[in-house]
């Protein structure tokens, strides 16, 4: 089972954002699209299949209404995505679960997640700038920077968020990550889908028409949870009255050590209605739906 950390809401330190509201410019000389705002996919675990090709893993464990059963998470280790370490892994991990013993995730540890496991965050906010993207998420604040129109440098000092670039093409933005480093728990979802020191992952952004947004969020909730709306302090609402359009992100995940194949998966975001809010992870060892401590990095030693 997935324990989402403990979160204690702050009241968020309203900045001046100035700096970041420049109009960013594509390639072309063309303005880029516009991604400012809050936005949210209220469902777990979150990745969209895409409508053919190789998709993500999928949870084997469903509710009485057919979705993902987000206590249960059992990851399909049959996909043919996954080589035989990786499907074993990914098997371990589902027999553990279902069994109610928790394993460590990075969200669940308080820990930095690594591309694409943080895509699973509720929300997310983007800054363009002309030379810098900077993208935040929900839980624990995570802070992505992606510079734009350059190249990877030659060699790549392997980090927990990768190297980010970025580029405009039209109406579209490409992200592309690459020396994505495997921390202490290294997984590309929620299900322990290990990735390697080789792993590539390409985002493309782009914003579709009301409609569009609504039949892909109608998908989207036949394969995943959907968490109701909450408008307390938790701030996890979508904007039910937003006539205007979605954003969409497509990835694609390449990792030959790990995956037999390249696949692909979908986020579908909507107009959050209440304000971003700052979530702090609470470091907290004990399940208490499972009376048990979980694994967490240790020392053998003081430091002082």
């Amino acid at each position: 089972m997935f324990r989402m950390c403990p979160a204690v809401n702050v009241s968020l330190v309203v900045l001046s954002l100035t700096f970041l509201c420049t109009v960013a410019i594509a390639v072309d000389n063309t303005p880029a699209p516009d991604f400012s705002g809050l936005w949210i996919h209220p469902t777990l675990p979150g990745f969209e299949p895409p409508l053919s090709g190789p998709g993500p893993v999928r949870n084997l464990s469903r509710t009485r209404a057919g979705v993902s059963d987000f206590n249960r998470l059992a990851g399909d280790y049959n996909n043919p995505i996954l080589k035989p370490e990786a499907a074993e892994i990914v098997k371990k991990h589902g027999e553990m679960s279902v069994a109610g013993v928790g394993y460590p995730t990075p969200s669940g540890q308080c820990w930095p997640g690594g591309l694409p496991y943080m895509f699973w965050n509720l929300e997310m906010q983007m800054f363009q700038r002309p030379n810098e993207i900077t993208m935040l998420y929900l839980i624990d604040h995570q802070v992505r920077h992606v510079r734009m129109n350059v190249s990877h440098p030659a060699r790549v000092i392997p980090s927990l968020s990768g190297d980010s670039v970025g580029r405009y093409e039209g109406d579209t933005l490409f992200i592309d990550t690459i020396g994505i480093k495997p921390g202490r728990f290294a997984m590309v979802d929620m299900f322990g889908t290990p990735h390697s020191p080789a792993l590539h992952v390409v985002e493309r952004y782009r914003l579709i028409d009301n409609e569009a947004m609504k039949q892909a969020a109608e998908r989207d909730e036949k394969e995943n949870l959907r968490l109701p709306d909450y408008t307390n302090d938790v701030g996890i609402a979508v904007d039910r009255e937003y006539k205007g359009k979605g954003l969409q992100m497509e990835f694609t995940v390449e990792d030959p050590a790990v995956f037999t194949t390249p696949w692909k998966a979908t986020i579908t975001y909507r107009r959050g209605a209440t304000e971003w809010r700052e979530h702090v992870c609470a470091e907290n060892m004990h399940e208490y739906y499972n009376s048990k401590d979980v694994d967490v990095p240790t020392a053998t030693r003081p430091d002082f």
